[in-house]
């Protein structure tokens, strides 16, 4: 009878240990699934987010100039030479789109260009604890302000 008892014994526990050991790997896998999926979620909103305030920036610009049917700027495009992550980029455009939303809407012949590129070029910038420093590299202005900058981490 004790030989019977004890092979019960190791059954019930081999078969709880085996149940617990079950959960625990589902709901690690399980929560590695949904956080992944919710990290894609974040970046597409931080970037809807950025794309929704830069054309009502463009809207409220152009709205102004439209009785003036003069060569005005009419958006900005910024090429980042920075291979980091994917939201700080959309942090750094949208940093960068700022110092330069006050320029749409204006007219091409009266927007100074060395002033424009001094805006940004060799700034640092503080985003999440980190340091980057900017750098124009070239800059064209027509009725698109195209800036193509490059980013160095200091910290």
């Amino acid at each position: 009878m004790v030989i019977v008892r004890g092979s019960k014994l190791k059954y019930i526990i081999f078969l709880l240990t085996g149940t617990v050991l079950g959960y625990i790997l589902g709901v690690i896998s399980i929560n590695t699934l949904i956080s992944y999926r919710i990290d894609k979620y974040h970046e597409e909103i931080t970037y809807l987010n950025t794309v929704i305030e830069d054309k009502d920036t463009k809207l409220n610009k152009l709205e102004e100039a439209i009785n003036n049917r003069k060569f005005i700027l009419k958006d900005i495009e910024i090429v980042l030479l920075y291979d980091g992550d994917d939201i700080e980029k959309l942090k750094l455009k949208k940093y960068i789109r700022e110092k330069y939303n006050i320029l749409l809407g204006k007219e091409v012949k009266n927007i100074d260009i060395d002033l424009t590129c001094e805006l940004i070029d060799k700034r640092i910038m503080k985003v999440d604890d980190k340091e980057y420093k900017l750098t124009v590299n070239k800059m064209v202005l027509s009725e698109i302000l195209k800036l193509v900058v490059k980013i160095e981490v200091l910290n």
